[in-house]
């Protein structure tokens, strides 16, 4: 995914339309082969990227990197050039959200090649509930999404034991964690049916975590990631020894992130100059390590909000406003 304008590009998958395939800067030769012959999928492989996109920047709002993107086609900017924890998580969050959208957009009927669920009965679920519903089918959306996403690295001929080959089997390690993440988090979902809630039937099905759950998780397995490099028989080990090998399930990177404290366009960082911070919290959004130790101003910001709510019978709440001046802080 990474350089692909699929991203934001929305506007070419109007409902009705085609997509212009051949005209999406930023497709690899096998991902545009792949557009035209699925080319109902692309504005969901487009919303699952946008997903993607919406929880990076939901998970890393208090830090320094806040996954910020540039009004270009690589969508990250240079960022995604250093094979860092960063480039992991953008990776697996990228695979994660076409994964989600895909499996959704099966169980509603919107593409001609693949509808509900087929997943095998759960072996722990009570012999009396039925299996059935419309789940969503995240085993054909799991399939989808590995092909379409991993294409780009596997049409790729790198020499063995290279950097390159390294930074390219580390984007698949993590594409792979991103759509594992999605199967980790499926749930099974039950429904009464009955006369006045008797609740005399239940059936179940498969159904989706919300994206929410999927991004908790691979923020847990950023903040894990595991440092790797490529040996020279081509294969990823683990930088340090004292390590265990990642399973499929976990981040890896094979660089160190930049502190992200200044500006650099070269290294794709924004800085923290001028964001907000807690004066109070120890944490990545406290003032002491979002600003790098810089320092940060303080100013006076007027707020108005409801307040001394009450409920009239019947049926209405009436407020009053309630004006207070509050200090925000922010990075020098």
């Amino acid at each position: 995914m990474q350089g692909n304008d699929v991203w934001r590009n929305q506007q070419m998958y109007i409902i009705g339309a085609q997509p212009l395939c051949t005209q999406i800067s930023g497709l690899s030769s096998g991902q545009t082969r792949l557009c035209q012959l699925y080319q109902d999928h692309m504005s969901h492989v487009g919303r699952g990227a946008r997903i993607g996109i919406g929880e990076c920047q939901w998970q890393f709002r208090n830090r320094r990197w806040n996954c910020s993107t540039v009004e270009d086609s690589s969508v990250f900017g240079p960022v995604l050039q250093i094979a860092s924890r960063e480039a992991a998580f953008t990776h697996a969050v990228a695979a994660a959200g076409v994964v989600h959208a895909v499996s959704r957009a099966c169980r509603d009927g919107a593409l001609s090649s693949c509808g509900c669920s087929r997943a095998a009965r759960p072996r722990d679920l009570h012999r009396d509930w039925i299996w059935g519903g419309c789940g969503d089918n995240i085993e054909y959306g799991y399939r989808f999404a590995e092909g379409f996403v991993d294409v780009r690295e596997r049409e790729k001929n790198f020499q063995k034991g290279t950097r390159r080959q390294g930074r390219s089997l580390m984007n698949l390690h993590n594409n792979e964690a991103g759509r594992r993440a999605v199967i980790r988090k499926t749930k099974v979902t039950c429904k009464c049916h009955g006369v006045s809630g008797s609740c005399s039937l239940i059936t179940c099905w498969q159904q989706l975590s919300s994206f929410r759950e999927i991004g908790d998780h691979l923020k847990d397995k950023y903040d894990g990631a595991t440092e790797v490099k490529i040996n020279k028989r081509g294969k990823l080990q683990v930088a340090n020894s004292k390590f265990n090998v990642p399973t499929a399930e976990e981040l890896v990177y094979v660089d160190d992130s930049p502190d992200y404290c200044m500006r650099n366009k070269t290294i794709g960082s924004v800085g923290t100059k001028g964001r907000v911070c807690n004066r109070k919290s120890m944490g990545m959004d406290g003032c002491k390590l979002l600003c790098c130790g810089r320092g940060f101003n303080t100013f006076k910001v007027t707020l108005k909000e409801r307040c001394d709510c009450k409920f009239h019978w019947c049926c209405y709440v009436e407020c009053k406003t309630c004006i207070k001046m509050v200090d925000v802080h922010s990075c020098k």
